[in-house]
């Protein structure tokens, strides 16, 4: 048995058990494929996973730390000078706890008995007291990420939908403006020199949280049910499956 991968995970962490949650993740899982979703959430069998970039998750946590820096200080980030954004970091007390992985904001859904959960990565407000959710993202390209204007990134859009969403059931006024925070690793140097670059933009994204509720409609009939969906259309997972099955047979 790998040490990275158990097809048969304990049952309660699968749906119904005392330790599932629905997580924004899962939620976007559900829209890509229910097959997967089903498969991995009421049976146990989740998809391979794939191996976590630690270049992404240093410069998150270093993020973290300087817009922190300007949070004690009730201070703008010169990035939100940058971009004339009239907000500052926001503190509040759950903040750590709704960053925190595996923890993050919680609601409970009660149509459909789902506790939802999101953990975000910061969190503005402006001069109305709104709030505002950012989202720090990385890559490495030869030009430097300033839309999101890719069919792939659409799953960014509906990340930070989902956290408004849980914001706004939490009692919070929210903003429908967002911000991801892009930072492109630069590919035009002659040498390494021990050190990466980066462009770092601000991407403005105006949310519509109005598909959330439907959604986890859909995702409660799909646990509920006896059957198997079908595959999403574009789903590799399950294209690989039934093309080896095919070989096999």
């Amino acid at each position: 048995m790998s040490e990275y991968y158990n097809p048969n995970r304990d049952a309660s962490w699968n749906y119904g058990g005392k330790n599932w949650k629905l997580s924004r993740s899962k939620i976007d899982l559900f829209l890509e494929c229910p097959r997967c979703f089903y498969l991995d959430n009421k049976l146990g069998v989740k998809r391979v996973p794939g191996f976590p970039f630690s270049i992404n998750s240093a410069i998150d946590y270093l993020l973290k730390q300087e817009f922190d820096a300007y949070r004690v200080k009730g201070e703008q980030h010169p990035l939100q000078k940058e971009y004339s954004i009239d907000a500052r970091p926001m503190s509040h007390v759950e903040l750590d706890e709704w960053r925190r992985n595996f923890g993050g904001i919680r609601y409970f859904h009660e149509p459909t008995g789902l506790l939802v959960t999101g953990a975000i990565d910061d969190l503005w407000i402006n001069k109305n007291n709104e709030h505002i959710v950012v989202d720090y993202k990385a890559t490495a390209k030869d030009e430097a990420v300033k839309e999101l204007d890719k069919e792939w990134q659409d799953g960014y859009k509906r990340q930070m939908e989902v956290y408004q969403w849980l914001l706004r059931q939490n009692g919070l006024k929210v903003s429908d403006t967002g911000y991801f925070v892009y930072c492109t690793g630069k590919m035009d140097r002659q040498a390494f020199d021990k050190r990466i670059d980066f462009d770092v933009n601000l991407i403005e994204y105006v949310g519509d949280d109005r598909w959330v509720e439907k959604t986890l409609l859909k995702i409660k009939d799909c646990l509920e049910s006896q059957t198997i969906p079908v595959s999403g259309k574009n789903c590799d997972w399950c294209a690989y499956t039934k093309a080896r099955n095919n070989f096999e047979a």
